[in-house]
């Protein structure tokens, strides 16, 4: 059996991650090397924390570039800023190069209500995704941000949520995906998305 690598580049929330894999079965290595990215069967890409620090530290550490090499070989999830980091540019902060791996920017979500949005919103899945097997539409998953992805095509988006205006929930593009809120804090809805994600490994 394979493992998935959690990448390890100073911003993400590596425990709750792994744990929630391990509790469904999934093997998990949590990794800042180049060559634990290439050997894993998937790579879930975690963050918290500002755009900016986080494509600094990928870059610093060749983690940018040996996710770009790993993108279409195998599944790649990104998890909250890790869903972010995988858009063309990011603009918290200062305006900030992203992976580039789905089309679009990320900016300071326009709504009434107060930021950070923190909570639990329903999901609007909008196309059939693998990931989402299992999920009713309307299911509930826990958001914790400010900023999300606006994506230049419409097609990559698979789910949205509603704060106060429609926001990007979930991507997916040529076998990479991203999620805005977090599925290792969603409960069984989060559990069932990332057993869906172990899943895709051929």
């Amino acid at each position: 059996m394979g493992y998935t690598a959690i990448v390890d580049y100073g911003v993400g929330n590596l425990k709750s991650v792994s744990n929630a894999m391990s509790y469904i079965g999934q093997k998990t290595l949590v990794t800042g090397e180049a060559a634990g990215l290439e050997q894993a069967d998937a790579i879930i890409l975690p963050g918290v924390g500002a755009f900016p620090d986080a494509a600094h530290k990928l870059r610093q550490k060749g983690l940018d570039r040996a996710l770009l090499a790993q993108a279409g070989r195998k599944p790649i999830l990104g998890i909250c800023l890790g869903m972010q980091l995988l858009f063309d540019q990011g603009e918290e902060m200062e305006s900030c190069k992203g992976l580039s791996l789905v089309k679009g920017r990320v900016e300071l979500i326009q709504t009434r209500f107060k930021l950070p949005h923190i909570g639990w919103n329903s999901l609007e899945i909008r196309h059939d995704s693998p990931l989402f097997r299992g999920l009713n539409d309307g299911a509930y998953v826990y958001f914790v941000h400010s900023y999300c992805g606006c994506a230049a095509h419409e097609g990559d988006v698979i789910a949205r949520t509603q704060y106060g205006s429609s926001l990007v929930a979930a991507v997916a593009r040529n076998g990479v995906y991203g999620c805005q809120f977090h599925p290792e804090k969603s409960g069984e809805a989060g559990l069932q998305i990332l057993k869906n994600f172990g899943e895709l490994i051929g």
